[in-house]
């Protein structure tokens, strides 16, 4: 098994670090849900540079940020220090999560669970039925096979389902799990599988269109 890698936060310019603080699409839906729930322990399950651990805050959840990167748990706590906001930070591997077993109501992991090679989200995915409490949620992310990183040449293949990131930035050297279908339902089998989608993201670089995929999951105990 590889190592767990997160992102290199000091490679990014801080111009382009505002991308970063603004909440994914997802996490609205997913705030309303669990709020209705009345969910009430909130982990930030590879928490960046805070976006979701704020938002999560500001809607009164007690939040647990935690990040491979000890500079994104500095800058999510600097972050909910300067808003008034209860955040309790941890630094860690997410194949041994620093929690206690059916302590967290909901999870929020978006594009993170996928930075190990397919052992490592086997433990992940472990750790996080570990967590959660009987009847609680995750929400998740993986990339697709049918996406261009899979289909890179140039990204070293080091087991069926994981690529060596070899693109110039903050992911570069991060192993990248991919994900099909079947692998997805195999990962998730000690839980009730809510909903599982299967995305493509359009975006514009260098003048050039691109798309990539992604499986967005949401599983319950």
């Amino acid at each position: 098994m590889v190592e767990s890698k997160g992102w290199n936060w000091k490679v990014v310019p801080e111009n382009e670090k505002n991308v970063w603080i603004e909440p994914a699409i997802e996490s609205y839906y997913f705030l309303d849900r669990w709020r209705k729930k009345d969910y009430k322990v909130f982990l930030d399950l590879g928490c960046g540079m805070g976006r979701h651990s704020i938002q999560f805050a500001q809607a009164g959840f007690d939040v647990n940020s935690f990040d491979i990167e000890e500079e994104a748990v500095k800058a999510t706590c600097e972050w909910a220090k300067r808003e008034g906001l209860s955040v309790v930070g941890k630094v860690g591997d997410m194949l041994s999560l620093p929690y206690s077993d059916s302590s967290i109501d909901c999870i929020f992991c978006r594009n993170v669970i996928n930075h190990t090679d397919t052992q490592g989200v086997i433990r992940s995915i472990a750790e996080i039925h570990r967590v959660l409490k009987k009847g609680g949620e995750c929400y998740f992310s993986l990339a697709s096979k049918a996406t261009y990183g899979f289909k890179n040449t140039d990204w070293p293949l080091i087991d069926p389902n994981t690529k060596i990131c070899m693109r110039e930035g903050p992911e570069y050297g991060v192993p990248h799990y991919f994900a099909d279908y079947e692998g997805v339902f195999e990962l998730t089998k000690e839980f009730k599988l809510e909903s599982i989608y299967h995305v493509e993201n359009f975006y514009e670089e260098f003048g050039h269109g691109h798309s990539s995929f992604h499986y967005h999951v949401l599983i319950s105990k």
